[in-house]
C-alpha cells in the first residue's frame, strides 16, 4: 500500500464531510479546494473561519505526513490563521509548503485564495512527526 492511499481520503471523515478535494500531494507541496456553500458557512452567510482551519490543517498534515520517514506520521501540534477576506460562494483553493522539515517536528505554511486568486486566509501549522502505531 502506497504512503498516500487514495482511500484514506475517502472514508467518513471531516475531509469528507467538508468537501475536501484534493488536488496535488507530494512532500514538497499540498494543494486542495473546497466549495463553499451554506453548509459552510457561519450565521451570517459567509465561509466558517473554522472550515479555513480546517481546510488549512489538512494540506498540512498530508505534506508533514507524506515528508515523514516511512513508518511516521504525522499529527497537528497547534495552527494559527488570518482571516483576511470573506467568501460567500464558489471555490478556495488551500496551497501548503514546508517551512520547517525537522526529526520530530514540521511546520507548513498555507495560504488559502478565492477562484480570482485573493488571499482569503493565511495560516501556519506546526505538526508532530511520530512513529506509526
Amino acid at each position: 500500500m502506497s504512503k498516500m492511499d487514495p482511500t484514506r481520503l475517502e472514508r467518513e471523515t471531516l475531509v469528507k464531510t467538508l468537501g475536501i478535494q484534493i488536488l496535488e500531494a507530494s512532500p514538497e507541496k499540498v494543494v486542495a479546494e473546497m466549495v463553499v456553500t451554506p453548509r459552510l458557512h457561519q450565521p451570517f452567510g459567509y465561509l466558517h473561519g473554522g472550515a479555513s482551519v480546517a481546510l488549512a490543517e489538512t494540506v498540512a498534515s498530508i505534506g508533514a505526513y507524506l515528508a515523514a520517514p516511512e513508518g511516521h506520521t504525522s499529527f497537528g501540534m497547534e495552527i494559527n490563521a488570518n482571516h483576511l477576506r470573506s467568501v460567500r460562494s464558489g471555490k478556495v483553493r488551500a496551497t501548503a509548503t514546508p517551512l520547517h522539515a525537522g526529526r520530530t517536528t514540521a511546520v507548513w505554511g498555507i495560504e488559502i485564495r478565492d477562484e480570482e486568486g485573493r488571499l482569503v486566509c493565511i495560516s501556519r501549522c506546526t505538526l508532530a512527526i511520530t512513529p506509526q502505531r
